[in-house]
């Protein structure tokens, strides 16, 4: 189980592996484009070689691309719904390109169109994003903080869209986040409530779909409804909630990427969570 953190690709996506590993980093998530909208900078296979031989050299296990935050796969609004499967489908070709092993998106807001029909339109929008993809790069759901109108904050809301109809042959995989899932319910404060988060969990989606986690304590109280990050020990979930859940990625093998709010407290995160790895 590696641990890493969010880093910025800024200006060359071939600089994130110093970057990751200038804050003690195994393995990092980055943007390869801006998270707020713009022309993405072309990846050519030469990018990708580059990339990969840095990673080697900066002692990078693996990496992930997050997904913008522009995307909704719920709009009524043809141009960001079409818009959503256009990017999210050229961010998997980018990351066969760059030998990225996970894509996490957001499915969106159904604030439009209703439940109902949001998560039809999620499920017709991955079909067309899936259908005759042939690259490395597998595409997971993140689950959602539980703002209101959110597609994906609870598993059974998860399980219609990755057990549906149209994409259970896809086979598509769950980035768990921490801080969004305390704030939509599913306590993580102690032993026990991990161990029966991540049973329910089970339950409901199948541990074999939990690919990564994303490691973030929260500021907001459980079921809060609101997605906030705070650094590791500093938030509702705690220390004590974190050393069971490092416990149960490294039983699980299971990735954790920090998303917390500085990148220097980030560093200290890293450091956090290594030790509560290690101290066995």
């Amino acid at each position: 189980m590696n641990i890493g953190a969010h880093v910025s690709a800024a200006g060359d996506v071939t600089l994130a592996s110093e970057r990751a590993k200038s804050i003690g980093c195994e393995c990092f998530q980055f943007f390869s484009r801006s998270p707020q909208g713009g022309k993405a900078t072309i990846i050519t296979p030469e990018i990708g070689k580059k990339f990969q031989d840095n990673m080697k050299e900066y002692g990078q296990l693996a990496c992930y691309i997050h997904g913008p935050y522009y995307i909704n796969f719920a709009s009524l609004n043809n141009r960001i719904y079409y818009g959503s499967v256009s990017v999210i489908r050229e961010e998997l070709e980018r990351g066969s390109i760059l030998g990225v092993k996970y894509l996490m998106f957001h499915p969106g807001s159904y604030k439009e169109s209703g439940l109902k029909k949001g998560l039809e339109l999620v499920c017709d929008g991955l079909e067309k994003v899936l259908n005759g993809y042939q690259g490395k790069t597998e595409l997971l759901i993140e689950m959602s903080a539980g703002a209101s109108n959110v597609i994906g904050d609870t598993y059974e809301e998860i399980n219609k869209i990755v057990n549906s109809k149209k994409l259970k042959k896809y086979n598509l995989g769950i980035c768990f986040d921490t801080a969004h899932a305390y704030a939509s319910g599913y306590d993580l404060s102690s032993k026990k409530a991990v161990e029966k988060t991540f049973s329910d969990f089970d339950k409901v989606l199948g541990m074999k779909s939990l690919k990564l986690i994303h490691a973030n304590d929260s500021k907001v109280e459980l079921n809060a409804k609101k997605d906030r990050h705070e650094h590791i020990g500093q938030g509702k979930i705690g220390l004590v909630g974190f050393q069971a859940i490092v416990d149960f990625a490294q039983k699980h093998k299971i990735d954790l990427i920090l998303e917390t709010p500085d990148l220097e407290g980030r560093k200290k995160d890293i450091e956090i969570l290594k030790t509560m790895r290690d101290k066995k």
